[in-house]
């Protein structure tokens, strides 16, 4: 059995999906969820604040290029954040007992991989904009590898060795 250990938490990872449960409640009970949590809607809360007031005061005065790339942004930026919520959401469930963790392993509760851009999409863009866009993608970041580490079977994270899958072939059809 491994284990998974961000900052000064290790969390020991399950040989078989029947240990995952347990896996996940402790993670839910966990400090490293209380402060993953707390961060998570701080920032939510900060992000929205910023997008209703001196981000759409800050938009107004964008070239129309500049504009356009800031609604991608901060499209973008909403929609990471709301997957984040959401996974916190579904681990505050488990934690408060309002779902089962067997419930929460479930592919629909999963964070799929973002996309990585390599820079915001237009130079003009404003810097709160940007400084909001680069937490929320550390933050989708780690969630995801908790995600990762906490419901992927550890089969499924190896990929399989493509020689020693040719070499069993090549065994099993001379032991014909």
């Amino acid at each position: 059995m491994s284990e998974l250990t961000v900052g000064d938490v290790s969390i020991p990872q399950p040989a078989s999906g029947a240990d995952r449960a347990s896996i996940v409640q402790g993670f839910a009970r966990s400090e490293l969820f209380d402060r993953t949590f707390r961060e998570g809607m701080e920032l939510v809360e900060e992000t929205a604040s910023y997008l209703d007031g001196e981000g759409r005061r800050e938009s107004r005065i964008l070239s129309r290029s500049a504009a356009l790339a800031y609604a991608a942004e901060s499209m973008k930026l909403t929609t990471r954040l709301m997957q984040i919520a959401s996974w916190l959401l579904v681990q505050r469930a488990v934690r408060e007992g309002d779902m089962t963790p067997e419930a929460a392993c479930e592919p629909r509760y999963r964070l799929n991989a973002r996309k990585i851009d390599a820079e915001p999409s237009h130079a003009e863009l404003p810097i709160a904009l940007v400084e909001y866009l680069v937490r929320s993608e550390k933050l989708f970041d780690r969630a995801l590898h908790l995600d990762r580490r906490m419901y992927l079977d550890d089969q499924d994270e190896t990929p399989a060795n493509p020689v020693l899958s040719q070499l069993g072939r090549l065994e099993a059809a001379f032991r014909s």
